[in-house]
């Protein structure tokens, strides 16, 4: 897997990311999901789930090589904690 050009500012990275989740996708997987994280493409709005970022990350990249992936656990502020 090669890693892909980033084609957004950090910024507006994260409010597309957010963006999408809160209108688009948070509604049809927050029930039997906490924790679990979602890898979402920013530019597609597609979406794959899994209990693990690498999981998540590499079934999204396998449908849409090129994606540019957000990450968010689900019921949670971060995705990791220090």
């Amino acid at each position: 897997m090669t890693i892909g050009e980033l084609r957004y500012s950090k910024e507006e990275f994260a409010r597309r990311g957010n963006e999408i989740y809160e209108t688009q996708i948070r509604p049809q997987v927050e029930d039997g999901n906490h924790g679990k994280i979602v890898a979402i493409d920013i530019e597609t709005g597609a979406f794959e789930l899994a209990k693990d970022t690498m999981i998540a990350a590499d079934r999204l990249l396998v449908r849409y090589p090129d994606a540019q992936i957000w990450l968010l656990r689900i019921g949670y502020k971060g995705v990791h904690r220090f």
